[in-house]
């Protein structure tokens, strides 16, 4: 048997190929890369790239969007009522005035006028303001809808139900008079007021006041 038989268990161990070079001292390492197959965590895309986890904007319910506008109306409707009554206040304090002109004395019958026509006028005045803290009452409840939280909810539920009662008041005068007219107006206040009570308390519009809010 020769040494240069590569069967001679006698001869040299054979040649080893070469050891792959060792990343020395200052070479950063690199760790061996994780599959991402089935059963491990994907990574969360960025928002506002292609494919990316965004967030979307959350939107309001319709039926808040729908109080929110019958809120706008009555707020309208309650600044015409004050108007109009600031008006019949001023006819009110005219004739008051007209008849304090013609009184010669306090036992005078112009003088009884001019006395009534005072208090009307100033009764008038107070209602009209009503009317307008009203109505500036239903426009701050409609912006609020968009930011607002439990205190418009909770606000909003009470006005719309006390709107309500009003309303169902309105409604039966009107049915005891038989007009037509006297029925309308009121059976929409009513629709108005359970909408604007309903739209805070159904499930969608308690998410949407309690949502959180960065």
């Amino acid at each position: 048997m020769s040494f240069g038989d590569p069967n001679n268990p006698y001869g040299p161990p054979p040649a080893q190929p070469p050891a792959p070079p060792q990343q020395g001292y200052g070479y950063p390492q690199q760790p061996p890369a994780a599959p991402q197959g089935y059963g491990f965590p994907q990574q969360p895309g960025y928002p506002g790239y292609p494919g990316g986890n965004q967030m979307l904007p959350q939107s309001m319910p319709g039926l808040l969007v729908t109080a929110r506008v019958f809120l706008f109306i009555i707020s309208a409707v309650q600044i015409i009522i004050g108007l109009i009554w600031l008006y019949v206040a001023a006819i009110a304090n005219d004739v008051s005035d007209a008849a304090d002109d013609l009184s010669s004395s306090s036992d005078d019958p112009f003088g009884a006028i001019s006395d009534g026509g005072d208090i009307a006028a100033g009764v008038l005045v107070v209602i009209a303001l009503i009317a307008f803290g009203l109505a500036a009452l239903s426009i701050t409840l409609g912006v609020k809808f968009g930011k607002g939280g439990q205190g418009i909810r909770i606000t909003t539920v009470v006005y719309g139900a006390l709107g309500t009662i009003v309303g169902l008041i309105m409604l039966f005068v009107g049915l005891d008079s038989g007009l037509a007219s006297a029925i309308i107006f009121p059976l929409l206040w009513v629709t108005f007021g359970a909408i604007i009570t309903a739209a805070p308390v159904v499930s969608s519009g308690t998410a949407w006041f309690s949502r959180p809010r960065y």
